[in-house]
């Protein structure tokens, strides 16, 4: 079990889009991660991986996806 000591924010509409169209989680998969990383008070993608609704392989890909949306867009010169 993952818990934090503080609440999690909600999971962003694109990270939900993301896992549903690039890696094929289920509805009932992803409420279920839902439910219980509102539970544990946990991030989505740790939950997911630990109840094995995504493989380590899928978790690497969502933490690579993750960056790419958080880092800052380039400047032009």
């Amino acid at each position: 079990m993952v818990i934090t000591s503080s609440p999690q924010p909600p999971p962003a509409d694109a990270l939900l889009r993301y896992l549903r169209q690039d890696l094929g989680l289920s509805d009932n998969a992803l409420e279920l991660g839902l439910k219980q990383c509102q539970l544990e008070q946990a991030p989505l993608p740790a939950v997911l991986w630990r109840f094995g609704l995504i493989s380590v392989e899928q978790l690497d890909q969502l933490w690579s996806w993750q960056a790419l949306q958080e880092a800052p867009p380039e400047q032009a010169p």
